[in-house]
């Protein structure tokens, strides 16, 4: 889905967008007003009550995505529409304004649905991007079966280590109780621990290597095979919590800058109707 919404049904709401956006420029470059264009002419309002519309109908979106039993094609049809029309709100907002800008309430709506808008524009990268990412990194497994799998690791790693010189014990003990995946929203997103304890212990144990003794030479060998796929799986499993994390942090920006339109809208109309 993440991967054809946006040519959805051969671009149709991408046409519909241009379209619409296309007969708003032309029915303000033949307006002619008494006054300076402005939302308070009649081409205003009906551009504002357009652009209005369109706001509640995007925002709309949210609840509707999550109603699965509409099925996937109709919801495909339902982001390809809320993208290529958030995009063409701007003309019709911006037309609307008249290119009129204050420090006013009307100005914070304008300014906050332009902010809206473009984090949407990082929304359609960020989906476009990550979860194919996601899927790629993992391998054909789900995070609980690489979380499953480190775990067996670190028991046979610590079964292997048994007898070997102390030094090698406490790297194996340490990189099996002190390696995290995720943190911080800073670690999260970086997606590494740069003290990583799995990948201290693997590069101490190579260094140990050359020191033991040959009856545990193959001991050795084989934790270090057992801990060289324990780095890869976690730096698997940090690269899946990184890609959810932009996803979820991107949701931070767009659903509070959405509410806050939501209510500097209802302010603008208020406003306009009552005290104009």
């Amino acid at each position: 889905m993440h991967q054809s919404y946006l040519v959805y049904r051969n671009f149709r709401y991408l046409k519909v967008a241009v379209l619409g956006a296309l007969a708003a420029a032309i029915v303000y470059g033949a307006h002619s007003p008494l006054d300076p264009p402005n939302g308070g002419t009649w081409l205003g309002y009906v551009l504002g009550t357009i652009g209005a519309g369109l706001i509640l109908w995007l925002m709309w979106f949210g609840v509707r995505k999550r109603r699965y039993n509409q099925g996937p094609t109709k919801l495909q049809g339902w982001l390809s529409a809320h993208v290529y029309l958030g995009l063409a709100l701007i003309v019709v907002a911006t037309l609307h304004t008249g290119f009129q800008f204050g420090w006013n309430v009307h100005t914070l709506a304008y300014t906050l649905m332009m902010l809206v808008i473009l984090s949407g524009v990082f929304g359609v990268f960020f989906y476009q991007r990550y979860p194919a990412l996601m899927t790629q990194n993992r391998g054909g497994l789900t995070l609980t079966e690489i979380f499953t799998r480190i775990a067996a690791l670190d028991t046979e790693s610590r079964e292997v280590s048994m007898g070997l010189p102390d030094e090698i014990t406490r790297a194996v003990l340490d990189s099996g109780r002190n390696t995290q995946i995720g943190g911080s929203v800073w670690r999260q997103l970086s997606g590494r621990d740069p003290n990583c304890p799995t990948s201290r212990a693997l590069a101490r144990i190579k260094q140990l290597a050359t020191k033991v003794s040959v009856e545990d030479a193959v001991a050795v060998r084989k934790l270090l095979t057992l801990l060289s796929r324990k780095s890869d799986l976690v730096g698997r499993a940090r690269r899946d919590v990184q890609y959810r994390a932009f996803l979820e942090i991107w949701l931070m920006f767009h659903v509070p800058l959405s509410v806050g339109l939501l209510a500097a809208l209802t302010t603008h109309v208020f406003s306009v109707f009552f005290y104009w």
